[in-house]
């Protein structure tokens, strides 16, 4: 069986990720990846034996750089079956035309608006509804969280109400333009924050409050989570349900940071130590008053990744089943190691 054919538009910090997980996959294979300027990025990407296609406007600057440029954006949209937009958030909407005119399929991220196509995505919640779809949008990596965590909690025991408040990294470790710098700020002052709404795009009849905070710190998201349950249960039977699930990891072992998790990213060998699951703290998920507690770490760089490697197999119907799409990917990539 041929593999399906993926085109990366944008080489950025989903996107370099994108395409290294899509390669270690057997069904599919990147064609191409984009970039408009010849930065470290776009060497690492030829270092790494992608075909890098660019603006034609940005065909003089790339030569000049020594980097070979195999074609336009346009040119790379056409030989793909399927292309996966990590282009910076609110471009990609822009890019929709392009694909609708060369009908081909494509993902966005949660950068985008819900309106950019009809289907929000999550491997485990609703993967048979993106199977066979022109149009996905994975939904970004708080929300990805979120979903991961909540999604089994309501299958085994019913959601009555989430209420979590988001402690959200400034910007990425590359990132040396965002702020801030010395203060906690309110994001949004309104509540609630865009993450509890967008949950509902995968899960609506989830009742969710959420609220959020940008702290000065580049490696991870923090959750602080508080559900009621419509089903008792123990501390202990959240913790079994929580090791149980593909793409969540109790964190214990003295870890109380997000720093601690990202050195034991690189302690495992990781790839840019990404850790693709959501990171439980196993010692604090707790039941007070008959209400679940817990905290949890994303890894705001990589969790989406594996998400994306999942739509691409349900849109293109490579695999029916959401859970072996899920083992296949996380198999491929190490996750779960």
């Amino acid at each position: 069986m041929a593999k399906v054919k993926v085109a990366v538009n944008g080489y950025g910090t989903i996107g370099k990720r994108v395409a290294d997980a899509v390669a270690l996959q057997d069904d599919m294979e990147v064609i191409g990846i984009s970039k408009t300027k010849p930065n470290f990025e776009a060497q690492v990407a030829a270092l790494k034996g992608y075909d890098i296609y660019v603006p034609e406007t940005s065909k003089e600057a790339f030569a000049k750089a020594g980097l070979k440029v195999a074609g336009t954006i346009e040119e790379m949209i056409e030989k793909a079956d399927i292309v996966v937009d990590c282009t910076p958030g609110k471009i990609g909407v822009t890019n929709k035309a392009l694909y609708e005119k060369a009908g081909v399929k494509a993902i966005w991220q949660g950068g985008e608006s819900k309106d950019v196509c009809p289907i929000s995505f999550n491997a485990e919640a609703n993967y048979d509804q993106a199977y066979g779809a022109d149009f996905v949008r994975v939904v970004s990596c708080n929300t990805t969280g979120l979903c991961r965590a909540i999604f089994p909690l309501d299958q085994k025991y019913g959601v009555e109400k989430v209420r979590v408040t988001i402690v959200r990294r400034a910007g990425d470790p590359g990132d040396i333009k965002t702020g801030p710098i010395d203060a906690l700020v309110l994001d949004p002052v309104k509540l609630p924050s865009h993450h509890g709404p967008d949950v509902k795009t995968i899960m609506p009849h989830i009742n969710i409050t959420s609220a959020a905070i940008k702290a000065p710190t580049t490696f991870m998201h923090l959750h602080v989570l508080n559900i009621k349950l419509k089903k008792d249960c123990t501390a202990d039977d959240v913790k079994k349900l929580f090791q149980s699930r593909p793409r969540i990891k109790l964190i214990d072992g003295g870890i109380s940071s997000t720093a601690e998790i990202i050195e034991f990213g690189r302690d495992l060998g990781r790839s840019r130590n990404d850790m693709w699951e959501s990171c439980v703290f196993k010692d604090s998920v707790s039941i007070d008053d008959g209400e679940l507690y817990f905290f949890q770490a994303i890894h705001q760089e990589s969790d989406v990744v594996p998400e994306n490697v999942d739509a691409i197999r349900s849109m293109m119907k490579l695999e029916m089943d959401n859970l072996k799409s899920i083992e296949k990917t996380n198999k491929a990539m190490g996750i779960g190691l």
